[in-house]
């Protein structure tokens, strides 16, 4: 089985010397030893494993702490023993996939942890939740806030296609919200790389979500069945319901080729044209990335507020901000040398991901936000400009939204 290459020993066997020849004991160091001597058995690296917080049926997911930084991060550990070579195969493509992004609006990788028996991915911890919950719990978004959030997904996906990967599997579930109310896509578990005009055939992602070529068996342009679900999506931002839905999959199949869907009384008129250029039965006619960026509804209140775009979507530190976190690595005993080597060769392992998570707190600081800064869909959120969502609604809610 091919195996990603690997971020780091789950027992760290080895640490730098400390910075300057100091023969003082620092945080790494210590830490390192005691992970050495097994005085902490519910760990992974440098992770400390604490509740869990989602499970499937090959992987649960932990919310950890990392113990150089302080800061929390989720654990998704992955019983390689349940895996089949078709599992196998999709599981490392979405690792190899997620270590080409770095975008505000796309959960992060910060490492990645390869053991005989098990593959840990260490991802950013979203706390905010399911927009997916978040509908459930308060119903339909007024169309500004739609916009916003709409902005972001877009952002992202857009960013995505520039860099020739399509997500295929774009729905509420998989839209998470951070600690100030920002939009990160999750879940690439379905995604794949593609060469413009390359036609595909494997059916991918959540039926109410899926392009009408999909329910038709037919080879499909990646980007434009990316689209359709965009749709879909920014039609249940607005209406709180699904537009294509039914009792079974033949029904749902049989109103998705219809392409018909209801308008509620609520919806603007710009709205519903946008909603509609994306939900086109003939992909070839279907909008593109562009037509919904010049899009009238789309632009309102953010005309003179541009999108990330693939150069800008890489978080960058200014060269004050870098030598700050380069400072506060070599504070807790990392050797800089090799924090730079694993930065160049993007390793993926406990050094890059300690400045990582380092630099993204100062993003947080600096912005004043409980994630890294949101570049697009104007003004960021601010932790107390909506309800927070850690709770999403009560226990008992059903796992449906609700219908138009």
């Amino acid at each position: 089985m091919a195996s990603p290459t690997p971020g780091a020993s789950p027992t760290p066997t080895s640490g730098p010397a400390t910075p300057g020849g100091n023969s003082e004991m620092t945080l790494f160091s210590k830490i390192t030893n005691e992970r050495r001597q097994g005085q902490k058995p519910s760990s992974i690296g440098y992770y400390d494993l604490e509740k869990n917080i989602g499970e499937g049926n090959f992987a649960k997911v932990k919310l950890a702490t990392h113990a150089l930084t302080g800061e929390k991060v989720a654990v998704k550990i992955i019983d390689k023993s349940k895996l089949d070579k078709a599992t196998s195969k999709k599981l490392f493509r979405e690792v190899r996939i997620m270590k080409l992004l770095n975008h505000p609006h796309i959960v992060r990788l910060y490492e990645v942890i390869d053991t005989p028996r098990e593959l840990y991915l260490i991802l950013e911890y979203v706390p905010g939740g399911e927009i997916f919950d978040f509908l459930v719990a308060r119903g339909r978004m007024k169309e500004k806030d739609a916009r916003r959030y709409f902005r972001q997904i877009l952002a992202a996906v857009d960013y995505c296609h520039a860099l020739h990967i399509i997500h295929r599997d774009l729905k509420a579930e998989n839209l998470l919200l951070d600690a100030s109310m920002n939009i990160k896509i999750a879940d690439f578990g379905f995604s794949n790389q593609f060469s413009p005009g390359q036609r595909l055939n494997t059916w991918c992602g959540s039926p109410p979500y899926a392009a009408p070529e999909l329910f038709q068996g037919k080879e499909y342009n990646g980007p434009e069945v990316d689209i359709w679900s965009l749709g879909v999506v920014m039609y249940v931002l607005v209406c709180g319901a699904l537009p294509f839905d039914g009792p079974n999959l033949q029904k749902l199949r049989a109103r998705v080729l219809t392409g018909k869907f209801k308008i509620p009384f609520y919806m603007s008129t710009d709205c519903e044209k946008l909603i509609k250029k994306m939900l086109v039965l003939d992909p070839t006619k279907r909008a593109t990335m562009q037509d919904i960026k010049e899009d009238k509804w789309f632009n309102m209140d953010f005309e003179n507020q541009p999108l990330v775009n693939a150069e800008l979507g890489t978080i960058r530190l200014n060269a004050d901000e870098e030598a700050q976190v380069f400072a506060a690595c070599q504070d807790i005993g990392i050797d800089v040398t090799a924090l730079r080597t694993a930065l160049q060769e993007n390793t993926y392992d406990h050094l890059a991901a300690t400045y990582y998570l380092l630099a993204d707190r100062l993003y947080r600081k600096k912005y004043g936000l409980g994630g890294i800064a949101p570049l697009a869909g104007g003004a960021p959120a601010t932790a107390g400009s909506s309800p927070s969502v850690a709770s999403p609604g009560p226990a008992a809610a059903p796992r449906t939204i609700g219908r138009v």
